[in-house]
């Protein structure tokens, strides 16, 4: 005996839902609520305020310095990992941060977040390389400038800030979002889980690879005569970093 599925849908329907017309039958499935059971709250959640200029002994001249690209090319090799192993800011590229970025960060962050279960902390450290500056309209010369003001540099893979507590990436990722996008530098909000995907997919690429004629084999070989015009950073990174 057919039946006729059009005339028995209303009919269902009319089952399945109560009173108030909500649905009452159907089987859902949650995934189970994460547990903050070895999450403890600091005193002092929010980001701590940063020295505009270091403090220094009062017999010690202020000294200055070169750029020193070396400080920000290349990727981090301590301080890229997450201490509290939940969310935070990764740099995807090199640059200087100064005061004004860490009062950007400090305060967007310490607005937007909920102290009674999130806190925050800082990767990095204050200010500290001079940078020096000529006056306006002075002539060329005159030997080096005085400091105009100090910054941090930072390297590739290197974490900002990290954000930590009762809460998902979801909640972490809208408060962080503000500030990436402010920095003088590519940046990125990641989790751990990120983290350790992103690492197993570099090792998986290097070790799936088929092709032999990437570019550390051409580089180290001198293929078509390259190291003419390549530079001691290619030598070292092969491209991967500028």
């Amino acid at each position: 005996m057919l039946v006729n599925c059009e005339k028995l849908r209303p009919i269902l329907s009319g089952l399945l839902r109560g009173q108030f017309g909500q649905q009452i039958a159907g089987m859902k499935f949650f995934a189970p609520p994460i547990k903050y059971d070895n999450i403890v709250i600091p005193e002092k959640p929010k980001l701590r305020f940063m020295d505009k200029v270091p403090v220094l002994p009062a017999n010690l001249r202020a000294p200055k310095m070169q750029k020193k690209l070396k400080w920000m090319r290349g990727p981090e090799l301590v301080h890229n990992s997450l201490v509290h192993k939940q969310y935070g800011i990764v740099a995807t590229g090199g640059g200087r941060l100064r005061w004004g970025h860490y009062e950007m960060l400090r305060l967007t962050i310490g607005r937007k977040m909920d102290v009674s279960r999130m806190f925050a902390i800082w990767r990095i450290e204050a200010p500290w390389q001079p940078v020096t500056k000529q006056g306006q309209g002075q002539r060329m010369g005159g030997g080096k400038g005085a400091i105009d003001h100090y910054v941090t540099p930072v390297k590739s893979g290197r974490v900002i800030v990290e954000l930590a507590g009762k809460l998902e990436f979801v909640e972490a990722k809208q408060i962080l979002d503000i500030v990436c996008p402010k920095l003088p530098f590519k940046a990125m909000v990641v989790s751990q889980e990120m983290l350790e995907n992103m690492k197993a997919e570099e090792e998986r690429l290097v070790r799936e690879n088929q092709n032999p004629w990437d570019f550390k084999y051409i580089v180290q070989n001198n293929l078509g005569g390259c190291h003419r015009w390549l530079s001691p950073v290619d030598h070292k990174w092969f491209g991967k970093y500028l």
